[in-house]
């Protein structure tokens, strides 16, 4: 099977290729070519290297997506964005990557079929940022996507394209709504949800972190290593099961800052809280208010995809997955 995976650098990406190099038949079958872009050049796991090609290329750039399609991938994954804060701050980068380079890739599809046929499944990372307030207590599978950013809007407008793209028999797609990621390694991004990584990740180092909003914000998490979980297990679910409707909302936990930081104490003690510096940011507050706060993704689970059931959980998982099992305070 031929994989195609753009955002190939990116947390995910990375991750998600390190499970490949441990069960090469992770994705359904043998992957047997591996096509790895990002706008840095991505670097492909020991064990995949063989079969890998790693190419540093801008998606809404002039004809990268057909460059990139012409190699007819059965698999494709779209990870690749603009993250929030950055896509808020710069609207006309936002739109360019998320929407002009996502429609480009979807067209450079189409116009690979029209040669021969050609059918790739195709998962898109989409995200809660679709939808906006006011919420219910619970999202449900029916609540509507008014989303209140630039980047839920880019991520909502190709939500709805893979759907009609899909119900074409252009590709076979499915849109794969990622609570927030966390604990996130390395370093903070230009994302406004940053901070619920940064808050647990530099304490648990000995390092200070900021938190720029009420401890009372309540927000949808799920692991890196649950992230990987849904879109391996995106690859091989029979999407005749979604039906029409090809986006889905991914399970997760919901919880507020100051569970987060309780659970950080029971795991690590008063010492890492205490380099939690309060520090007010009303521009990331005022886009952390217009988010989705709690779901009931009841298709997705119904489906089999799987998330964390409570913080310590995801805090533990990066702890053995980061930091050998060990913590710096």
């Amino acid at each position: 099977m031929r994989v195609l995976i753009i955002g190939a650098a990116g947390m995910v990406g990375r991750k998600l290729l390190d499970k490949i190099a441990l069960e090469p038949a992770i994705l359904g079958s043998e992957v047997t070519a591996l096509t790895l872009v990002d706008v840095i050049e991505p670097t492909a796991p020991a064990a995949l290297a063989s079969i890998a090609t790693c190419k540093a290329l801008d998606l809404s750039t002039s004809g990268a997506a057909d460059e990139l399609i012409a190699d007819r991938p059965d698999m494709i994954y779209n990870l690749a964005a603009v993250v929030s804060g950055e896509a808020e701050a710069d609207f006309d980068k936002g739109y360019r990557v998320n929407l002009d380079g996502g429609r480009a890739l979807l067209d450079a599809i189409r116009a690979e079929g029209l040669k021969e046929p050609y059918r790739p499944r195709f998962i898109f990372a989409s995200s809660v940022a679709v939808f906006g307030a006011p919420f219910p207590e619970k999202i449900g599978d029916e609540f509507f996507t008014t989303p209140l950013t630039s980047y839920g809007t880019q991520k909502a407008i190709i939500e709805l394209l893979i759907a009609d793209y899909s119900r074409r028999g252009i590709f076979d797609g499915i849109s794969i709504r990622l609570p927030t990621i966390c604990v996130r390694p390395g370093k903070p991004n230009a994302a406004a949800s940053g901070f619920f990584s940064n808050i647990i990740r530099e304490p648990l180092v000995g390092l200070e972190a900021v938190l720029p909003v009420d401890e009372s914000v309540r927000h949808w998490f799920a692991s890196p290593r649950a992230a990987v979980g849904f879109f391996t297990h995106a690859a091989t679910l029979d999407l005749e099961q979604v039906g029409p409707r090809r986006s889905l909302m991914m399970p997760g936990l919901s919880v507020t800052v100051a569970e987060q930081i309780a659970a950080l104490e029971k795991i690590a003690g008063p010492k890492a809280v205490a380099l939690i510096r309060n520090e007010p940011d009303h521009v990331i507050k005022e886009i952390v208010d217009g988010w989705s706060r709690d779901f009931a993704p009841k298709r997705a689970i119904a489906l089999g995809f799987t998330a964390e059931s409570d913080f310590e959980e995801i805090i533990r998982i990066h702890i053995e997955d980061e930091l050998d099992g060990k913590i710096g305070v």
